[in-house]
């Protein structure tokens, strides 16, 4: 397995979320949406600062994606608010090197987010959702449709607004 140069992917590939925003073709008002509506709580800002400055953010997305729609944006958010880290992403289907390296149970599931410090070291990743709903659609896949799951999804991501993923990801960066 080669090492990824994420130095690289992240000045060379990969793109601020505006403009992965500008360039959607799916899902484009749930994306805006979602950045639009995120409400980050003050204790996900301490938490993302805790860690220091210089911490990236590195999301694998697909704009069709509707989990990835719902928790790139707060994440987003998160980095355009707070001072201490920096997001951007890369699109999984032209990068799929770097997909390979996070699979989800042998499957390209996205959104992937890589956390990376000052040195463009990998601190750790997350995705493809948050556990809580992960779980669910892990024990749901085969006994309900894909018609009747979606719905059911969105919802829990309606409810929960963003403070899953948020706990998640700062919680995998030792944040808590």
């Amino acid at each position: 397995m080669t090492v990824l140069d994420f130095r690289s992917i992240w000045e060379n590939d990969a793109i601020p979320y505006e403009e992965f925003v500008e360039s959607v073709e799916k899902n484009e008002s749930l994306w805006k949406g979602v950045y639009r509506m995120a409400h980050i709580p003050d204790w996900a800002y301490e938490m993302a600062c805790r860690l220091g400055p210089g911490v990236k953010l590195l999301g694998i997305v697909e704009d069709w994606c509707g989990d990835a729609s719902n928790t790139i944006p707060v994440l987003a958010r998160l980095g355009h608010e707070a001072d201490c880290l920096d997001m951007k992403v890369i699109r999984r289907d032209e990068h799929p090197d770097v997909m390979d390296r996070y699979l989800t149970n042998g499957s390209r599931s996205v959104p992937i987010v890589i956390a990376l410090d000052q040195q463009f070291n990998e601190l750790g990743h997350w995705g493809p959702r948050p556990s809580e709903i992960q779980q669910w659609v892990m024990e749901n896949k085969d006994k309900v449709p894909a018609q009747e799951r979606y719905p059911k999804v969105r919802r829990w991501y309606a409810r929960d607004r963003g403070v899953g993923t948020l706990r998640e990801v700062l919680g995998m960066l030792g944040g808590q």
